[in-house]
This record gives structure tokens, C-alpha cells and sequence, in this order.
């Protein structure tokens, strides 16, 4: 149950400020886990709670306990200084909504991206006693950021 545990934390990507690989991922993620659904539709809170049969509130309870555990998973993966910011959000719903409207890339966020990964590139160096193939690495990861980014 430990190497599942493990699995589960290695298939979380964090969020590092970039919003489109981490939702691309995430999404992916949740996807998997068969989350997603809450994130498009929320939980859909019912109107009044007492008109409801006990299959309809069993199976808003089960939404709820499904929106808990993807909320789960987003505060697992956001590091502090974001979490920070989302944490008087409801639902996962609202937390999902509240990142795209906050961290989607606009084109001047993307131009800025683009400018610090064009500096980044432009800087490489290959480190005393640093391997070829881990410097090529280097070297591809930041163009492939670039690349993503337009």
C-alpha cells in the first residue's frame, strides 16, 4: 500500500507558477482518478435538503465525499504561496475555476514566460564535471518550455 501511496505523490505535478503544463497534467490526473466530472459540473448544492429522498442525498453526500478527496489532490500538489490564496474556496470546483481565471497564461504573461526562458537558454553553461547528456538535458528541457509557450 506504501508504493501506491508513492505512486499517487510521483503522478502529482506540482504547481510551479505554470499554469498550462500543470493544468494539462492535473486534468490528466483527475481524469484518471475519475474526478473530472466534479470539476466541470460541481457538486450542485440542492436547494433544500429536507425535499430530498435518501437516494438523492446519498448521492449528493457521495459528490460531496468526491469533491473532498479532488480538493484533496489540489492541496496536495499547490505549493504554499498559492495555497494560500485559494484556501477560503469551497469546492474543488472553485478552487479549479479560481486557478484558470488567476494563472491562465495571457499573452503578455506567455511574452514575459518567453523572455525569461530566452535568458535562461541564453545563459547554459556547461558546469565543472557536469556529464554531456545531463547538460543536453538542460539544454532540451528549456527549449521544450520554450516550445510549449509558443
Amino acid at each position: 500500500m506504501a508504493s501506491d501511496s508513492n505512486f499517487v505523490q510521483a503522478a502529482i505535478t506540482r504547481f510551479d507558477g505554470h499554469y498550462d503544463h500543470w493544468s494539462m497534467r492535473m486534468e490528466n490526473f483527475l481524469q484518471s482518478k475519475e474526478y473530472w466530472q466534479i470539476f466541470e459540473d460541481g457538486i450542485g448544492a440542492p436547494t433544500e435538503v429536507e425535499a430530498l429522498t435518501n437516494a438523492q442525498k446519498m448521492e449528493f453526500e457521495a459528490r460531496k465525499l468526491k469533491d473532498l478527496k479532488a480538493k484533496n489532490y489540489l492541496f496536495q500538489d499547490i505549493e504554499r504561496p498559492f495555497l494560500e490564496t485559494i484556501l477560503c474556496k469551497e469546492t474543488s470546483k472553485d478552487i479549479w475555476d479560481f486557478m484558470r481565471k488567476k494563472y491562465e497564461g495571457t499573452s503578455r504573461v506567455k511574452h514575459t514566460q518567453l523572455q525569461a526562458l530566452r535568458r535562461d537558454f541564453e545563459t547554459l553553461k556547461m558546469n565543472e564535471g557536469e556529464s554531456v547528456m545531463s547538460y543536453c538535458a538542460k539544454t532540451m528541457e528549456t527549449s521544450n518550455k520554450m516550445r510549449f509557450h509558443g
